[in-house]
């Protein structure tokens, strides 16, 4: 379990069930835990859209207030936690939900004319 920076003011959580990722609380009762490789995956989007760094943050917390109990889960076919109840979203789904885009760069072509 590991205490990120980004949730300290949060109510951390002991699942005795899960060793993987870490569980907060808010002041309103909804709880959420942050998977490791999510937090990862969050982190890139920081590094490639710092300024979108804190919408990410803001929808995350909206998203765990509205729904009460959310796994920010890295790798959608291969949770880390499995739970009753909650609903599992990836960090692409919640910039998207942000309006947090990251496009490909575009390379040229090999190809000519």
């Amino acid at each position: 379990m590991h205490k990120y920076d980004e949730w300290k003011d949060k109510k951390i959580l002991i699942d005795l069930a899960n060793r993987f990722a870490t569980c907060y609380e808010n002041d309103d009762g909804s709880i959420f835990y942050i998977e490791p490789q999510f937090y990862t995956y969050l982190q890139g989007y920081k590094m490639l859209r710092p300024e979108g760094y804190q919408a990410i943050l803001d929808k995350m917390d909206e998203i765990v207030r509205k729904n009460k109990k959310v796994i920010f889960q890295g790798d959608e076919e291969y949770p880390l936690i499995e739970k009753e109840g909650f609903i599992y979203l990836t960090a692409i789904d919640v910039a998207d939900q942000a309006k947090v885009i990251v496009e490909k760069e575009s390379r040229p072509s090999d190809y000519g004319d």
